[in-house]
């Protein structure tokens, strides 16, 4: 049985952008995904967490168009963008043409990775080659290359995952910076359950193929590690994920 944390429907948060319903996929015999059901709204942060080998990734390259379900219902926004754990950064272009990828070279263009890019903070590596990056930057480049496609919907798959922990941090700050001002609906791949507290607005674990928990977070941001809300929420997350804990459930 799937467990739910949802309040009523917020009504800041715009239509679907995420609409998956009984999703089913299996690999060689084996179910990855058996039975999945999730809603994303356009200007909401979803994180899923589960073990390795659980179908998170699976999951987002569904929605990403880069897999298919084996059957049910997958409905997802056709304005979508991913980042990946690697950059994946075309070391032949500079970075302004790897932000804008696809696009005509014009004056335009440039414009508009020179705008993406001081989002980001990297005003001043428009013409840098890729290999002269650091890992935090070259993946500020692809978040500047996702969000200037203006997408109703933002993949993440473990974008911070290779990163140092100071440089992760303030990657966590961008991130929630910049969806706060371009309000995609947002799916984060993770393994990490204090990011997903920090970043998202629900969190959902997955484990055998299937929906455990669905758990709405509630409180305001920032959130501290040691608000008595986030810690329950944290230990019941980790319960949910088979590690066992002695704090009293939620």
């Amino acid at each position: 049985m799937v467990e739910t944390g949802h309040d009523a429907v917020d009504n800041d948060l715009g239509p679907e952008t995420v609409r998956l319903r009984g999703v089913r996929r299996s690999f060689a015999g084996r179910a990855v995904l058996d039975g999945v059901n999730l809603s994303v709204r356009k200007g909401e942060f979803v994180a899923l967490l589960g073990p390795s080998g659980t179908g998170k990734t699976t999951l987002l390259r569904i929605l990403a168009a880069l897999d298919r379900a084996d059957a049910g219902e997958v409905a997802v926004a056709a304005a979508r963008s991913v980042v990946f754990q690697e950059p994946r950064l075309v070391p032949a272009l500079k970075v302004w043409r790897n932000v804008v990828l696809g696009h005509p070279r014009t004056a335009a263009s440039r414009q508009l990775a020179s705008t993406a890019l001081a989002e980001v903070g990297l005003a001043s590596h428009a013409d840098a080659w890729p290999r002269t990056l650091s890992g935090g930057e070259a993946q500020r480049v692809a978040l500047a290359r996702a969000l200037v496609q203006e997408p109703d919907l933002l993949l993440l798959d473990e974008p911070f995952a290779a990163l140092d922990a100071l440089t992760r941090l303030r990657m966590q700050g961008l991130v929630h910076e910049l969806v706060r001002r371009h309000s995609p609906g947002v799916v984060l791949v993770t393994h990490d359950i204090d990011e997903a507290l920090a970043l998202a607005d629900r969190v959902v674990v997955l484990n055998g193929g299937r929906v455990r928990l669905d758990q709405h977070v509630g409180s305001p941001r920032p959130r501290a590690r040691t608000d008595r809300h986030i810690e329950l929420l944290r230990q019941r997350l980790l319960a949910e994920l088979g590690v066992a804990t002695d704090a009293a459930p939620i």
